[in-house]
């Protein structure tokens, strides 16, 4: 079985859709979707990754599976406003109140800094995270599990079950399946099917949009699957096209490039 994870073309976040650029690179995408050799195919219930995925489907002549709330943006947030929150985990000038409360705005768990996390090697620990300041002081392991638990869902249905570091393959086969999604989900599903924490590819990793990343079954001993990589972050079709690809989800290669997002 083959699972491929595609992330939704260049963002227009406000408007929840895709930007001109967006566009562009989701019929890129579409012109070489064929090659995939996908199955079947599940969605984001977010308008970005819907309305890169309506190319791809027309394309093919497919209609989604389903659409899937799960597959949206991981959302887990951290709360300053929680008394002995470590709020020096996040940049100082990007807090933000809200005027009718008077208290602070939450925080994405994965916009941490770099001087925070360097000195709190528990968050790239496989269970420690778990029990983490940041987890305290978020909903991350509860949007974690949710979502983690609608993955196994959707994989049992295609005869792999979950059974501690692997899978239990009481069906083999395959099958090509599509999720159309977004980068920090990416990053959750690939920690669960690799058995690392979250903040492993949350922070080490990116992929583009409408980058596709490939992983397989591996049956090395029968009933026993584990998925391995073939491929992450693959903006072939946007290099064969000349369209270059977008930084989103990326920050400044260099402090004092100030054209890039810091």
């Amino acid at each position: 079985m083959r699972i491929i994870l595609i992330r939704h073309g260049d963002p227009d976040y406000e408007h929840d859709t895709l930007t001109e650029k967006g566009r562009r690179e989701a019929e890129t995408l579409a012109a070489q979707i064929e090659t995939l050799g996908i199955d079947d195919i599940y969605v984001s219930s977010l308008g970005r990754a819907q309305d890169t995925a309506a190319y791809s489907l027309k394309k093919l002549g497919k209609e989604a599976v389903a659409t899937c709330e799960w597959l949206q943006e991981f959302t887990a947030q951290f709360d300053p406003n929680l008394p002995g929150a470590p709020v020096e985990a996040f940049a100082a000038h990007e807090y933000r109140k809200n005027p009718e409360t008077g208290k602070y705005y939450t925080r994405g768990v994965w916009d941490m800094l770099p001087s925070y996390y360097n000195q709190h090697p528990e968050l790239f620990d496989k269970d420690a995270w778990r029990t983490s300041d940041i987890a305290k002081y978020s909903n991350t392991v509860e949007k974690y599990d949710g979502v983690i638990r609608e993955f196994d869902k959707l994989i049992a249905k295609y005869g792999y079950i979950r059974d501690g570091q692997c899978y239990k393959c009481e069906q083999g086969n395959e099958k090509t399946i599509a999720l159309f999604c977004h980068y920090g989900i990416t990053s959750v599903l690939l920690s669960h099917l690799w058995n690392v924490s979250p903040f492993m590819p949350l922070h080490f990793m990116v992929v583009a949009p409408t980058a596709v990343t490939e992983i397989a079954t591996e049956e090395r001993e029968k009933g026993i699957a584990t998925f391995r990589m073939l491929r992450m972050g693959d903006l072939t079709h946007l290099n064969m096209a000349g369209e270059p690809a977008s930084r989103s989800a990326r920050f400044c290669e260099v402090y004092e490039n100030q054209d890039q997002r810091h």
